[in-house]
């Protein structure tokens, strides 16, 4: 069991004078010798008996002045994996870290000015209202907030805004496959790639397991970085001679075979089309709808608080 004379006593042994600040700075190196044989004396007798298994949580494990460390703070941080000595001696060090800030909290109390401490003590206080109230509004958001976007909102959108969806990087409509270097009917695979028709489609499809990529999607706009990235022969330097529109490539590296026809080809500075930036135009309508929201919630609470009596504003006499 362990007795209150166990506990860290970390009271000031200095009276707070002119040279209080220095007189912390021994006290500290003296109290960091104390912590540390006082936290492996406990913890050697928690771990004989198992850790945090005789005691009660609420029990505390080390006081810096009138603050308290209680086993329930540090119980919820040890991992299921850790062995008694790991665990031992992350509980050592978390100790001694608490008692080192607690310590320079009090010190820092003593010795900065008062105005920095009214200073600070503003800081906390204005950044815990702004964390409860930023919670409580992104509730209230998520519950009441309509988040559909139809086809016709994104197209009015797209109509309105499409001059600000100049595009700063090539797109490209592509199919393309990726052979091992051993396939066998290349040729076969090649012409219908290039043609494809329906019955093309149909066959490529039923041999497509043995491909290492495909794409049959000649729909769909994708960027150069991204055809790069999956297609490693062609780099910036290259992508001129092969993503051009109507374009027919056959590739080949240690890796292999790259087969693609290039559909369509839309440069830079072109306007980008909507079905390549409607995600970006969905998050736009998106957040200014919450903004809206927002806005409306808040003259709401003022409208209600103002009728119940819970906010005024006093008028300076002129």
């Amino acid at each position: 069991m362990v007795t209150k004379n166990l506990l860290i006593n970390c009271s000031n042994p200095c009276q707070r004078t002119s040279n209080s600040y220095f007189c912390g700075m021994h006290f500290l190196k003296k109290r960091d010798i104390q912590i540390a044989s006082c936290a492996v004396v406990l913890f050697l007798i928690f771990s004989c008996e198992g850790l945090f298994q005789q005691e009660t949580d609420n029990e505390p494990l080390a006081r810096v002045g009138n603050t308290y460390l209680y086993k329930a703070d540090i119980k919820p941080l040890l991992g299921d994996a850790m062995t008694d000595q790991d665990s031992i001696s992350f509980v050592t060090n978390y100790v001694n870290n608490w008692a080192v800030k607690q310590l320079l909290f009090s010190k820092a109390q003593i010795n900065l000015s008062e105005d920095q401490i009214t200073e600070f003590d503003r800081l906390v206080t204005n950044y815990r209202v702004d964390l409860f109230t930023r919670a409580y509004k992104e509730a209230l958001v998520l519950s009441g907030e309509d988040t559909t976007i139809t086809a016709s909102q994104l197209q009015r959108f797209y109509e309105l805004e499409k001059e600000n969806f100049v595009l700063k990087e090539k797109l490209v409509q592509l199919r393309f496959i990726e052979l091992p270097q051993q396939f066998l009917n290349k040729e076969e695979v090649k012409e219908k790639l290039k043609r494809f028709n329906e019955e093309d489609l149909v066959y490529l499809d039923s041999v497509g397991v043995q491909f290492r990529k495909l794409n049959f999607n000649d729909s769909l706009w994708v960027s150069v970085s991204r055809v790069i990235r999956e297609i490693p022969p062609i780099s910036y330097e290259n992508e001129g001679r092969y993503l051009k529109k109507s374009q027919f490539f056959e590739l080949e590296d240690s890796i292999g075979v790259y087969l693609g026809k290039v559909s369509n080809v839309l440069a830079i500075n072109e306007i980008a089309p909507l079905s390549y930036i409607e995600p970006t135009i969905r998050q736009v309508l998106l957040n200014r709808r919450k903004l809206d929201y927002m806005r409306r919630l808040e003259t709401e609470i003022l409208d209600e608080a103002v009728k119940q009596n819970e906010f005024e504003v006093y008028e300076k006499d002129e």
